[in-house]
């Protein structure tokens, strides 16, 4: 059905300023809708879903767009439900250090508020000023500070969600400590938007820290895995208490400190007293044949502002020549080494550039390959090849359409694939939420 038809259709639901006609031509990244609409309430989101599974329509759903070459196999379904529109604060309880919001707010936008009250979201996704809340709680995105911060399982404490068939349902509550049977926030975390369409979510909070520094320690060439991984041993088994602890490969080391070496990134939040005592804890154990860098306040948060710019951005996607790519690595923490290296050496025996990192405290690397489609095809497969051997995973984080269609973005079906798809076929029977975007084509 074409755009004119179904703008037709939902005029009853919507206003005809809230709708506009999608690409003309397909986008390089899919996940797009013949008809884009945008909701400004819950009650519109509900009337659109109601609609979409009544009639037999696809539904896509984007809130920032940094995450549209996320997986899904379909270039446009019937209708984009944008929540761009749909944001804003429906309460913060200051006292208690909670906040409820709508999914469409930006995430910088909403750290710059809760700044002014001294609190802050544990959390730090790629490309903030774009991201909605939304988007990074259905993906389940999070950065290096995940070591010290944990992921949005952690710190999402209640949702309203709306069901495909139009049913609101909320899960957890608006306080903390609400430990009533199953935590269903969990099974929405993470789920790319295929089980429902989040209405609001509610989040526990945390003071801004009183003082902030980076401590950047490069290896020179040697016996690094071993050098690196005795050090970080000695850190872990320490008092220190760092927000990350994320080793850079040369590549990308190289473009974020102009030194192309093997380079450890670990942050310090606290009080200005035990953020100095720590810093002179890792001067004491610095390993020899290493160059230590350490940025205060304003240094350290620029080199994270420049940080989270490093990916590709779904939203400010463009076709060009360079095919760009992002993979998600997941192994038991102190292989991220191993990750790195073998990252570093495929990009020396391929004509691409990858920029790779890891934290050494969650084992979750982020990869980044630039180059001709076919080599980062083939660069892909041998990385997934590698990390399974070590019993790790990779996701396919953004790809272009075309090139998601050739490979299996979230690769083989996990063992509890069945339980999955129970979830989507009693909540989505007729799989009109983000269609084959999620694990096994869900």
């Amino acid at each position: 059905m074409v755009a004119t038809e179904l703008l037709t259709e939902l005029k009853s639901i919507l206003p005809e300023t809230q709708m506009e006609a999608g690409e003309s031509e397909g986008h390089p990244l899919g996940n797009g809708g013949r008809l884009i609409v945008y909701p400004k309430s819950e009650e519109e989101i509900v009337n659109i879903l109601k609609y979409a599974n009544q009639s037999g329509k696809k539904i896509s759903v984007i809130g920032g767009g940094t995450k549209r070459g996320f997986g899904g196999l379909t270039e446009s379904a019937d209708l984009l439900l944008s929540l761009a529109n749909y944001k804003g604060i429906v309460e913060h309880t200051v006292g208690d250090m909670t906040i409820t919001v709508k999914p469409g707010t930006p995430f910088q936008e909403l750290q710059a508020y809760l700044a002014e009250h001294h609190q802050k979201i544990s959390l730090d996704p790629a490309w903030p000023e774009y991201a909605t809340i939304g988007g990074v709680i259905a993906a389940n995105d999070s950065g290096p500070k995940r070591f010290g911060y944990g992921s949005a399982r952690d710190i999402v404490i209640g949702m309203r969600v709306v069901y495909p068939n139009g049913t609101v349902i909320r899960t957890g509550g608006k306080v903390v400590k609400n430990v009533a049977g199953y935590d269903m926030n969990k099974l929405f975390i993470g789920s790319m938007g295929t089980l429902g369409v989040i209405s609001e979510v509610s989040m526990k909070l945390r003071p801004l820290p009183k003082y902030e520094s980076l401590i950047l320690v490069s290896f020179e060439e040697g016996n690094l895995e071993e050098e690196i991984r005795s050090f970080v041993v000695r850190i872990l088994d320490s008092m220190l208490e760092p927000t990350s602890l994320e080793l850079l490969s040369p590549s990308l080391s190289e473009r974020l400190t102009g030194q192309k070496r093997y380079t450890l990134a670990i942050s310090f939040e606290d009080v200005e007293s035990s953020v100095h005592y720590q810093e002179d804890f890792v001067k004491r154990i610095q390993p020899s044949k290493t160059k230590m860098t350490i940025l205060q306040q304003k240094e350290a948060q620029s080199f994270w502002n420049q940080f989270y710019k490093i990916g590709p951005n779904g939203l400010q996607h463009t076709e060009n020549k360079e095919t760009q790519a992002a993979l998600k690595i997941g192994v038991i923490n102190l292989d991220v080494l191993k990750v790195i290296k073998e990252s570093q050496l495929i990009q020396d025996s391929n004509n691409l550039l990858i920029e790779a990192h890891g934290g050494l405290g969650h084992g979750l690397c982020q990869v980044y390959l630039k180059g001709a489609s076919e080599d980062i095809l083939s660069a892909i497969q041998d990385l997934r090849d590698f990390v399974t051997q070590l019993g790790g995973y990779l996701v396919v984080k953004h790809l272009p359409l075309a090139l998601r269609q050739k490979v299996d973005v979230w690769g083989e079906k996990p063992s509890y694939f069945f339980l999955l798809e129970g979830i989507k076929s009693r909540i989505d029977p007729n799989r009109i939420l983000n269609h084959k975007r999620f694990v096994g084509g869900i």
